[in-house]
């Protein structure tokens, strides 16, 4: 994630001026310093007391939910019930930084597999550190997961504990998408012989989709899907469109809401509107747009630190239909976006005077918005506007 710096009001001009920083029309206002306005919200607290929370995936059936935990550990919430002991069954994970125990997503057809799957960060034999994606069986009490298989392990071994990814979801073919950040090797995210910086597409038990963009690249992995994304944050699809939507991690300046297709080149470390931690530029940067690969439908000109989100496509509040709702750490702050087609009309905050880190954004089948914050006694929040 992006270090807690901000770049000060005399540096910025200067780097819009030469050119280091562009600023489209969706981020006018953001570059004008315009405040944002405030999003009202009642806020009911379920948990407390959770180890860095990191993701939320609903049960059918008012079943509760599955949450994880960074530092490994896998748990079941119910409404109205203590949370339960960690689940056995979970893979050893290897907690450094940012890796842990990431996300959680159930399977299309859990109603009848109860197969959930879980991405992380392992060591293997020789000690060294991956990213891996693998899945169990739920039991039918909810606290054992079962025969757990391990279908995906990033290579070579990670660098470091720093931008990871870990991001999950499922498409409508019931493939599954994995995101794998550049692990602070920048020129690997545009090198498609490297994992580093992809969203990559495998099949239920770990295999290549045969509509995969580069299988017929010799040259490429054909897991890859999308290449050119720094550090994937989030990936949902729009409900309404059925595309593919995904936050990412900029450097020091320049987190994104992109539109992923299959293929395309979202243009890290080339194309960027951030700059280096230090203050300088990125030594690969050639300018925020580069012909020939995507630009963001949406930027923040100072990094929030996005995580997750969700689009909301409930009936409960009707005021909120079409939203979409991202978390941040570094801002502490839930950002509601006002969607239209591809374009963002909008921004507004909310929870930002709880001061705590929104890691994860999930709706409901109570059509509330429930967030988990990303600290040592991290929270579960039940979200409505108020």
């Amino acid at each position: 994630m992006p270090f807690s710096l901000k770049i000060s009001s005399r540096v910025w001009p200067a780097l819009l001026v030469a050119g280091v920083i562009a600023t489209p029309a969706a981020a006018l206002a953001q570059a004008a310093g315009k405040p944002v306005p405030k999003l009202a919200l009642n806020v009911e607290t379920e948990l407390t007391g959770l180890d860095h929370p990191w993701s939320l995936a609903f049960l059918p059936d008012n079943q509760g939910a599955l949450i994880t935990e960074r530092s490994g550990t896998l748990r079941l919430w119910q409404p109205g019930k203590p949370l339960s002991e960690p689940l056995t069954g979970v893979p050893a994970v290897w907690v450094e930084a940012q890796a842990g125990l990431w996300d959680v997503r159930l399977a299309p057809d859990f109603a009848t597999s109860r197969r959930v799957y879980l991405s992380y960060a392992a060591k293997d034999d020789k000690g060294e550190p991956h990213a891996e994606l693998g899945y169990g069986t739920l039991s039918q009490d909810g606290l054992h997961l079962e025969n757990f298989k391990t279908i995906f392990v990033e290579t070579p071994a990670l660098e470091s504990g720093i931008n990871l990814g870990g991001r999950l979801v499922f498409d409508a073919k019931g493939n599954i998408l994995m995101s794998l950040g550049d692990n602070n090797q920048r020129s690997q995210a545009q090198d498609l012989n490297s994992l580093r910086g992809k969203i990559i597409r495998l099949t239920p038990e770990g295999g290549i989709p045969a509509d995969n963009p580069f299988v017929k690249n010799a040259s490429a992995r054909h897991e890859i899907w999308t290449y050119g994304n720094r550090n994937t944050q989030a990936l949902a699809f729009n409900p309404q469109s059925g595309e593919l939507w995904e936050t990412e991690h900029g450097p020091r300046g320049g987190d994104e809401v992109n539109i992923l297709k299959a293929g395309s080149n979202y243009g890290w470390p080339f194309a960027t509107f951030g700059i280096n931690y230090s203050g300088v530029p990125i030594p690969e940067a050639k300018g925020s747009h580069i012909d020939g690969m995507e630009d963001p439908i949406y930027y923040w000109r100072v990094s929030p630190a996005v995580s997750g989100m969700a689009f909301y496509n409930s009936d409960k509040f009707p005021q909120w239909k079409d939203m979409l709702f991202v978390g941040a750490l570094k801002e502490t702050t839930l950002i509601q976006l006002r969607v239209n087609d591809k374009r963002v009309l909008n921004e507004k905050r909310g929870l930002t005077d709880l001061g705590q880190r929104i890691r994860e954004v999930q709706v409901g089948a109570d059509g509330y918005v429930y967030v988990l914050t990303d600290e040592s006694k991290g929270k579960l929040l039940k979200i409505s506007p108020k």
